[in-house]
């Protein structure tokens, strides 16, 4: 068991005493609608508005008879370096245009870059592969609409989504030219490493990873799919630079770990780190807890560099 009284300041219990006030612990027992609107209720408590200089325009892309929802977030002086392509975290049936709004657009502000945000399918309505297909078309779009690089960034489920599509780009037309993965969830083994070093961990734990799980593959065992788990793929060789940074107290670390390995071992660029002390939905604490700011400052560096084709690690 993990002494989270010793790795965790006083910034991040504060954080996490804040969050569970609006959502709390037990959140996975309710009905999907209740678990959305006290999810959404969060976001809105932590919003921090819009940097000045940055603007915002939502849109869709049309894709195969749906219309995918996407936010495009600019800087009134941009850097034409890069685009960024973000995919939000939520589980998979949580979070939308809104529940990351203020990161995206901070992202913006910060980097100079384009930034995209998707509002890919969500489950149960939807179950894998549905997310996975709107994100590879979210790519083919942006790599289309802005003839510039593109890095694909997300947290969570969105950086799984990110490294699936890196998977299934690698060696297309198009490729993306590096991926910043924030603590993602990348389907690694749940009875290794901090599955089990971290399975009670606050803010996530190994039975909210479970069901988020269950609920995206619908019951069926779609655990081989590297579309769903990227880590279950037999092949890491032709992936972009990637950046994986992963909280300490967060049962999803160990993938961040993994995933840096398996590029190393196939001969691609990648760089790990693992943040102390912090939990899992940091990016939420980044203006309170000195930590998360540190951290996002990582990230936007990250984004930053992998945008001009640079490896600083």
């Amino acid at each position: 068991m993990a002494a989270y009284d010793k790795l965790i300041d006083a910034e991040t219990r504060a954080f996490i005493e804040r969050t569970n006030s609006f959502y709390p612990p037990d959140t996975i027992d309710y009905g999907i609608a209740e678990q959305r609107a006290i999810y959404d209720r969060m976001c809105r408590a932590f919003f921090t508005g819009y940097p000045d200089g940055v603007s915002a325009e939502t849109t869709g892309i049309e894709a195969e008879g749906r219309t995918i929802p996407v936010r495009i977030y600019n800087r009134s002086e941009p850097d034409d370096a890069a685009v960024v392509l973000y995919f939000h975290g939520g589980g998979f049936i949580l979070g939308g245009l809104e529940s990351h709004d203020d990161v995206c657009a901070e992202l913006c502000e910060r980097t100079g870059y384009s930034v995209v945000s998707v509002d890919y399918r969500l489950s149960p309505e939807y179950v894998h592969p549905a997310a996975f297909e709107d994100a590879v078309a979210a790519f083919g779009w942006v790599s289309a609409r802005f003839d510039r690089p593109v890095v694909l960034a997300g947290d969570s489920a969105g950086g799984n989504l990110a490294a699936a599509v890196a998977h299934a780009s690698r060696r297309g037309p198009s490729r993306p030219v590096g991926q910043v993965l924030i603590y993602p969830g990348l389907g690694g083994d749940p009875t290794q490493g901090s599955y089990v070093g971290h399975a009670d961990a606050p803010m996530l734990s190994a039975r909210d990873v479970a069901f988020y799980s269950r609920k995206r593959a619908a019951g069926r065992d779609v655990s081989a799919d590297p579309s769903f788990a990227p880590l279950a793929d037999s092949d890491f060789s032709d992936l972009p630079p990637t950046v994986s940074i992963t909280a300490q107290c967060d049962p999803l670390s160990s993938d961040g770990e993994s995933y840096r390995d398996r590029i190393l071992a196939a001969g691609g660029k990648a760089a790990w780190s693992e943040e102390a002390g912090l939990v899992h939905g940091y990016l939420r604490a980044r203006h309170s807890v000195t930590r998360a700011k540190e951290s996002f400052g990582r990230i936007v560096e990250a984004v930053r560099a992998l945008g001009k084709g640079e490896w600083p690690y």
